[in-house]
């Protein structure tokens, strides 16, 4: 059963333990401690090594949907699997699929960010069963380095290359940078900082905000590139096969999945909505109430 646990200036977030097919121990959340939540379940693909503070919008009280979610192999409390190799975004959806039996959750809408939209695609496309709809925001379903530096109007091939190699540059020199980046001080100064980096935008909740960047770099470099390095090698999912309603939510400024991808994506799927915001990879801290109110009309057009 989840264990409530107090963390930084949000609600309380209920904790457990859940077993995936390959034995691998991972670290599941709830915003729903107390079990008192009355509006749909969603399950939250979340960014690669992200924490709950990513969406500040689901940590309010009143949010009306109950979310479980889960951190990725080796980040955020999570055990990193006994072959280090099993961390392809397939095995993740073995994590997501198991995650929902442990919540008894039959099917639910997957709600996805980054490379959890990958998660959520494929999941879909693998079980079709048990996904009633997809909200993607800031993510691909695929090939999520190509479009990556869109903004740049760097072409798909050589963003390709320059990432991957950056992150393969990172996760060679990540012992080194470990350390450091779990010494920086991370507070309100540091978060207005990161905000008008234009890498991401103002937010409006700086604690919220310090609270996200410290967990993020509590995972070491080297393991975190070691997953990017894996979770790239995800090819384009087959959209053919996807039946369910789906929403895109882009950020226009975003340079780590391109906006003009996600629209052509939106583009080849029958029903599919496409919603552009002037923000970036970051746009549910940026506008967390204006992506929260397009879950919610989301969720109404589901159900």
């Amino acid at each position: 059963m989840p264990t409530a646990a107090k963390t930084g200036p949000t609600p309380t977030l209920a904790y457990c333990d859940v077993l995936s097919d390959d034995g691998t121990r991972l670290r599941a959340w709830t915003n729903d401690a107390e079990g008192v939540i009355d509006g749909p379940t969603v399950v939250l693909c979340n960014g690669l090594g992200t924490s709950a503070w990513t969406w500040p919008a689901l940590l309010e009280p009143d949010c009306g949907v109950r979310v479980v979610s889960w951190y990725h192999r080796g980040t955020g409390g999570s055990d990193r699997p006994a072959d280090p190799s099993r961390v392809h975004i397939e095995e993740f959806v073995e994590d997501g699929l198991s995650v929902m039996d442990a919540f008894g959750i039959d099917r639910a809408v997957l709600a996805g960010w980054s490379m959890g939209v990958n998660t959520a695609f494929e999941l879909a496309f693998r079980h079709p069963e048990r996904v009633t709809g997809l909200f993607a925001v800031a993510g691909v379903p695929g090939d999520t380095f190509a479009t990556m530096l869109a903004p740049l109007r760097v072409p798909r091939p050589v963003a390709r290359l320059l990432t991957v190699n950056f992150a393969r540059t990172l996760k060679y020199a990540g012992r080194g940078l470990t350390p450091i980046a779990r010494r920086l001080p991370v507070g309100r100064k540091a978060a207005a900082v990161v905000s008008h980096s234009g890498f991401m935008l103002p937010v409006p909740d700086l604690d919220n905000t310090a609270t996200a960047i410290r967990e993020f770099l509590a995972t070491p470099v080297e393991w975190y590139m070691h997953l990017a390095l894996t979770t790239s090698e995800h090819a384009r999912v087959s959209l053919s096969g996807i039946r369910v309603p789906v929403a895109f939510v882009a950020g226009t400024y975003d340079l780590l999945a391109g906006a003009r991808d996600m629209a052509s994506a939106a583009a080849r799927i029958d029903g599919a909505t496409y919603v552009e915001l002037r923000g970036s990879h970051f746009i549910a801290m940026e506008q967390p109430d204006v992506v929260h109110d397009l879950l919610l009309r989301f969720l109404d057009r589901v159900g």
